[in-house]
């Protein structure tokens, strides 16, 4: 048995979910950050492995910069109480431009370990964004949609 009892997992999903949507709603990816702690690790397939809450902060800031409203919507969530566990499938999204009805959006797993007090101490993020984004990203873009500015971080492939 993890150190966390199910319902301190769901409250810490709320915090995770609640620090997205601001950070989606404001643009201020350090929003998002901040609800990890300060050795946090988080391991994401495209774009590398960061250690720490401030290179955590450093790179999301970064690769949100184009588009910093993205929304995260989940399709399905799993609490793994025996490891401080939260795994979900979300859909990284952007709104259509002139249409409320239609979004563009590509899939990833996200595992993250609850460490308490609000924080997080690790994430993975598990999703194919060379074969998933680039279509729904240029759909968005021939929609309509515009970057905030030139993307600042490109994954890393190969």
């Amino acid at each position: 048995m993890g150190k966390f009892t199910r319902e301190e997992l769901e409250e810490a999903l709320k915090i995770y979910n609640e620090a997205h949507a601001k950070a989606s709603e404001t643009g201020d990816w350090s929003i998002w950050a901040s609800i990890f702690t300060d050795d946090a690790t988080y391991i994401e397939h495209a774009y590398g492995e960061f250690h720490g809450r401030k290179e955590i902060e450093e790179w999301i800031t970064a690769v949100m910069a184009p588009f910093p409203h993205m929304t995260f919507p989940h399709e399905w969530v799993c609490i793994d109480e025996e490891n401080d566990a939260i795994i979900c499938c979300v859909q990284n999204t952007l709104a259509h431009p002139t249409d409320p009805n239609k979004k563009f959006s590509f899939p990833n797993w996200t595992r993250a370990i609850y460490a308490g007090n609000g924080k997080f101490s690790y994430e993975e993020d598990i999703y194919n964004p060379a074969k998933d984004a680039p279509q729904a990203i240029a759909d968005w873009l021939e929609a309509g949609g515009q970057f905030e500015c030139e993307p600042k971080v490109l994954p890393k492939y190969g």
